[in-house]
């Protein structure tokens, strides 16, 4: 990609900051997920059910879980909102 398109792609923020790439049930969509793995290198993944079969789901499940309980001990008034992100996430994730 040329410099000038380049220039105006980090003039406008990523979509993983802006609404467009919130789920509005907590989280990110797959839009929100996918300009984030561009912008830091990562890898993130969507959530995951309680009833996936698979064992490593099911540990990223508990380990999200457990982190997110921390958050919530952490922020108790983002814990009481029922429409924080924090509790829109733990619910996705079934927590």
């Amino acid at each position: 990609m040329d410099k000038e398109g380049d220039k105006i792609r980090r003039l406008k923020s990523e979509a993983w900051t802006r609404k467009e790439g919130k789920n509005p049930e907590g989280g990110l969509n797959a839009k929100g997920r996918a300009s984030y793995n561009r912008a830091h290198g990562a890898n993130l993944k969507p959530p995951v059910k309680k009833g996936d079969p698979s064992e490593a789901n099911q540990a990223r499940r508990r380990s999200f879980c457990a982190r997110s309980a921390g958050q919530a001990k952490m922020y108790p008034k983002a814990a009481r909102d029922p429409d924080s992100r924090l509790n829109k996430a733990r619910r996705a994730w079934d927590c």
